[in-house]
């Protein structure tokens, strides 16, 4: 089996042109058409999660985040960044990243955030700015809790979904009742204004910055932001996929979810 195998497939689920313009998702590193036995799924591609790649003996790493936000400017192995880029070469790893596209995908990671927080009757909250989206493809989710509950308790509830040890909770009105939410994994502060305007009691996502937290208080809407580290829901939801598609086409693969934490924060 060759890495185009599953990549292939995978795009029949998350065409690359959903993907936000200007970001860098597809093959990062290596060849489409190198054989792959073991496949190590991810949120980041770091140097640990590259020794823990070695490690499983894995030929293949698929990570929601690109390894390659920025390209290089040198290949100096001083840096450690480009070091791991040497050390995957050097074992024949081949890097893959599906990122915007993946957030976009009709079942792909905000369908899995949302259904992580028990929202139902859920629909797009932004259109997909991708190049080859239709209308129904949209980035982030907005649904209905099943019973009402408090802005506090919601935020605490986000607390135990996610097992983290502390999100920031933006409100002056903790105690408001909160129904209808929406949900945007990674940085999506940006479109808040949407959230607002189809009716979002809560609105769920990562990287808040001070200046838009102060936007979002004034215009009444409390916000939750867990981290940007929620989205390694990815990691199971994509290994039970993959596995999925090994078994309907009795690839000879075996695929795991890394073990490991990348949250870049620790909570003192």
């Amino acid at each position: 089996m060759l890495v185009r195998d599953l990549v292939e497939r995978f795009e029949q689920f998350a065409p690359q042109t959903w993907a936000e313009p200007g970001d860098p998702i597809g093959l990062q590193l290596g060849s489409l058409d190198a054989p792959v036995h073991k496949v190590l799924v991810t949120l980041d591609v770091r140097p640990e999660i590259v020794a823990e790649a070695i490690s499983f003996n894995a030929d293949f790493i698929f990570a929601h985040h690109p390894m390659m936000f920025h390209p290089a400017k040198n290949l100096d192995l001083a840096d450690p960044q480009n070091q791991m880029y040497a050390t995957l070469l050097q074992h024949h790893i081949t890097v893959y990243g599906a990122h915007t596209n993946l957030d976009s995908a009709p079942g792909g990671m905000n369908d899995w955030l949302a259904t992580a927080l028990g929202l139902e009757d859920t629909t797009g909250l932004i259109p997909s700015n991708g190049s080859g989206a239709t209308p129904e493809i949209m980035m982030g989710r907005i649904g209905n809790l099943p019973e009402p509950t408090t802005v506090l308790n919601f935020a605490f509830r986000c607390k135990e979904i996610f097992n983290i040890a502390g999100l920031r909770l933006i409100s002056q009105t903790p105690n408001a009742p909160v129904k209808r939410v929406a949900v945007l994994g990674g940085s999506g502060s940006q479109f808040y204004p949407e959230a607002l305007a189809q009716g979002a009691d809560v609105y769920v996502t990562g990287d808040v910055s001070y200046h838009t937290g102060h936007d979002m208080l004034a215009h009444g809407l409390s916000v939750i932001d867990p981290g940007h580290h929620i989205e390694s829901i990815c990691k199971v939801q994509l290994t039970t996929l993959f596995k999925q598609w090994a078994q309907e086409n009795d690839w000879p693969i075996t695929v795991e979810a890394s073990g490991l934490n990348t949250d870049p924060f620790t909570f003192l």
